[in-house]
């Protein structure tokens, strides 16, 4: 089911964006996505509308919306592959005539399943966080 983000689902969010954000990202550190999640908790999932999903009472997964920017869109590692992103990104794109995301271009899995869903690559830059490049992409409904 998925629902609008609550106050008690912040540590379960926080959780699936760790471990999912470590997993795809093995070209940035670990220590790195540790040391961010204070910034999600305070200033990035208060300011933003997030949505979860959540089965049998458990958080597995959780997108978040920032005026036109899909700022988050992150599922738990065991429950990948099993058409959770496809349901959120569905509500996603729901909410929104047009999405806007920045994905790190080494990390190809997320970019085939963004075009998937029907984003286009429109550009790329340098995250100023990572050093590391992000392709941008659009989609229009």
């Amino acid at each position: 089911m998925i629902r609008a983000f609550e106050s008690s689902d912040m540590n379960d969010v926080l959780n699936v964006w760790l471990e999912a954000s470590i997993r795809a990202h093995g070209f940035i550190g670990k220590v790195f996505w540790e040391s961010r999640v204070s910034d999600m908790r305070e200033t990035y999932i208060p300011a933003s509308d997030t949505y979860v999903f959540s089965q049998n009472g458990t958080v597995k997964g959780f997108f978040s919306l920032n005026g036109d920017s899909l700022a988050a869109m992150f599922v738990s590692p065991d429950a990948q592959g099993k058409g959770i992103g496809q349901q959120l990104m569905k509500k996603a794109t729901s909410l929104r005539k047009k999405l806007y995301l920045t994905v790190y271009r080494d990390n190809s899995r997320s970019i085939d399943f963004y075009r998937k869903c029907g984003f286009l690559i429109i550009g790329e830059k340098v995250d100023e966080h990572t050093g590391h490049l992000e392709i941008l992409m659009k989609y229009s409904s």
